[in-house]
């Protein structure tokens, strides 16, 4: 699709060499870019189609507007599904509305094709960058993150969690930098992504009009595409590096080891919860999102991350598909996203009021798996691993 009124514009565009940039546009900038099921199967189909052209060199994928890449997936919509009154109405506890099912399942199916992508994907993760934002982004060969670069995954907000990879991207950070990302929220920059390994490169906005001409004059070939596209991003990173901003989780690092170390997610939100924040805003926000977030949600992060550890990524989305699903039925997504999105007054009524309040069955109810052998919807990923 081309079209200007197209919620994904595609184009080729075809270098000195003759190999081919394909280039993919998220274009709903007054939406920040939110991802819905049509953007979802649009990219899904044309990446297929792009993976298996030998005239194309690499994919470039960025978001349309200044403001952000992606602020994730369209959770309005989520809601008015979840609303309907036939979500569920035969099988209330299979937590298998397929509205809810579907979004979730083509999602993980892109973010696990592009973590798996033969060709290199470079993200331009400019402004914005949250939830399923960072679900595309994360899985890209090479991820560029900008002066503007916003990052977080604010799931304890609305009552479900870390999602789209995060039981397998959390776990990849230093040492208690994804647990304290995923119970608080916190926004960070693009220092901070670089030293979290969400990203791989730092290239301000202004500069991209000129990576673009580098990466159309470069000698593509068929065995080095990759090396050719870290070649030409390292260069723009190391000329630019001394404009990086200043971030917050290396300074932290300590604490946040520490934080690694509390057993529980009781006395990990009692860690958090009791830092000294007098002299960090940055902090002092994170504390007042976690005291503000679901208790149910905090203990879905503790948990996601502990059972990912040891888990490949096609099993981390396998995973997270169900206990998505779970959580759409269970009732604290749905109110999350009408504090936060519909009825704007930010006082969820969470199902309880504290970590401690949150019983051991929930979260075990919330993490058992919906299906039976081999008919799960994402049983296929990793099978050609």
């Amino acid at each position: 699709m081309s079209s200007e009124n197209a919620p994904v514009i595609f184009d080729e565009l075809t270098t000195e060499c003759g190999f081919k940039i394909a280039h993919a546009t998220l274009t709903k900038p007054a939406s920040l870019n939110a991802l819905d099921l049509q953007m979802i199967n649009l990219l899904t189909s044309q990446l297929e189609k792009w993976q298996q052209d030998p005239k194309i060199a690499m994919v470039f994928l960025d978001g349309s507007g200044e403001r952000a890449f992606c602020a994730g997936g369209d959770i309005v919509s989520m809601y008015k599904s979840m609303q309907d009154p036939e979500f569920n109405k035969e099988n209330p506890d299979a937590a298998n509305s397929l509205a809810l099912q579907e979004f979730f399942t083509y999602e993980y199916q892109l973010d696990y094709l592009i973590h798996t992508f033969s060709k290199p994907i470079l993200v331009w993760g400019n402004g914005i960058i949250m939830g399923g934002g960072l679900g595309l982004m994360s899985g890209g060969s090479h991820r560029v993150v900008t002066e503007s670069s916003r990052i977080a995954m604010p799931e304890i907000s609305i009552g479900l969690y870390p999602d789209v990879g995060g039981s397998h991207f959390l776990n990849v950070m230093p040492a208690g930098c994804g647990l304290f990302l995923g119970l608080t929220g916190a926004s960070i920059n693009a220092t901070d992504a670089l030293y979290s390994n969400l990203a791989d490169y730092f290239v301000p906005h202004d500069a991209k009009v000129t990576l673009f001409a580098r990466l159309f004059a470069a000698n593509w070939q068929e065995d080095c595409l990759h090396q050719t596209l870290s070649s030409i991003c390292d260069e723009f990173h190391s000329l630019h590096i001394g404009e990086l901003p200043q971030g917050n989780l290396s300074a932290t690092q300590d604490w946040l080891t520490n934080l690694a170390a509390q057993t529980d997610v009781a006395q990990a939100v009692d860690y958090i919860l009791s830092a000294n924040a007098d002299d960090n805003k940055w902090l002092s926000k994170a504390q007042g999102t976690l005291s503000a977030g679901s208790p149910i949600t905090a203990h879905l992060v503790f948990e996601q991350l502990q059972r990912g550890k040891d888990m490949t990524l096609a099993e981390c989305f396998q995973m997270e598909l169900g206990l998505s699903c779970k959580c759409g039925e269970f009732g604290e997504f749905q109110e999350g996203v009408r504090a936060l999105m519909i009825d704007k007054d930010n006082r969820p009524n969470w199902r309880f009021k504290s970590v401690e309040q949150v019983p051991k069955a929930t979260i075990e109810y919330l993490f058992e798996n919906i299906w039976s052998q081999g008919t799960h919807p994402l049983a296929h990923l990793g099978a050609d691993q």
